[in-house]
């Protein structure tokens, strides 16, 4: 059995992939190169996978690299959850609102929402648990929280919901990948017989995709890697690994760098509403009816 890594060398994996290089990757971290690269030639030793190319210019991720720097990033983000948990848990007498909501909006659009809140009402008290959209329906059900977002189109059974913010989906490839360069768009039928890097079952990303294309009289083949973070679904298609379905939300600054290309699909609607969603015995009231405004705000705006 492999043995586990440490925290500290998967964090460091995967500021090499954002940054580029072990270097500036080390310079974040506030450490030496020499102690980077020997932590990394650990890490390779420790996981039997080589993960750096190492060349005279500096050392960057192999696409094995790319590949477990993205599930570190779920795992890092996996942890994170379990520390917010944990203070959750700690300070949940105290908390005046309890959310829920799916990756993607977690990462791109909540902390917006929250610092407006926070601004607004400095003495409130949020407690805040982030997995995927059909575990948020789960805890909302259930009352473990008094407030969810999810990336559905449509509102789950049981559930009162809101439309505050719009999302599309978009087909993206590594500049390498025979796609990056045809003039012709993907139609539903091509997408669904082509194995894409894709999102688990239960998250939003996925429902979206596998809907759109059954609107279209077509079904998904078997994912060519199945991934439980939108993170690592992006550092496989950076990597080279395939195409990939993912949030305009997520992949908008890669496409713009030039370090994916979007692939123009045709006959194909991936656009998804995101939606706060609430039990049908409450009605959001005080922070959580301020926090719903604050999305419809920033909605508004971007529209």
């Amino acid at each position: 059995m492999t043995a586990l890594p440490d925290v500290e060398s998967l964090r460091l994996l995967v500021l090499v992939g954002e940054r580029g290089s072990l270097t500036s990757a080390a310079a974040e971290l506030g450490i030496s190169q020499p102690a980077a690269s020997k932590r990394m030639n650990s890490l390779e030793r420790r996981l039997g996978v080589l993960l750096l190319d190492r060349t005279r210019r500096g050392s960057s991720l192999t696409a094995s690299g790319q590949l477990v720097c993205g599930w570190a990033a779920r795992v890092l983000q996996e942890l994170g959850v379990l520390l917010d948990g944990v203070e959750v848990l700690r300070g949940q007498h105290a908390a005046q609102l309890t959310v829920a909501a799916s990756l993607t909006i977690a990462e791109h659009l909540l902390p917006l929402w929250l610092g407006q809140l926070r601004r607004s009402d400095p003495d409130v008290r949020v407690g805040l648990q982030v997995m995927n959209s059909t575990r948020v329906c789960e805890a909302v059900r259930a009352e473990a929280v008094v407030l969810g977002f999810i990336e559905s189109p449509h509102t789950p059974a049981g559930l009162h919901s809101r439309v505050v913010a719009n999302d599309r989906l978009v087909l993206v490839v590594a500049p390498e990948h025979p796609w990056a360069r045809r003039r012709r768009p993907v139609g539903a039928a091509e997408l669904a017989r082509t194995p894409i890097i894709s999102r688990e079952q239960g998250s939003g990303t996925r429902d979206t995709a596998e809907r759109a294309v059954a609107r279209c009289g077509e079904q998904l083949i078997d994912p060519l890697l199945e991934l439980g973070s939108s993170a690592a679904v992006r550092s496989a298609a950076l990597g080279g690994v395939g195409p990939a379905l993912l949030s305009e939300l997520v992949v908008s600054g890669d496409i713009a760098a030039h370090a994916l290309v979007e692939v123009a699909t045709e006959g194909i609607d991936l656009g998804r509403s995101l939606r706060a969603v609430w039990h049908v015995g409450r009605r959001p009231a005080g922070a959580a009816a301020t926090l719903i405004a604050n999305a419809l705000r920033a909605r508004g705006r971007s529209g």
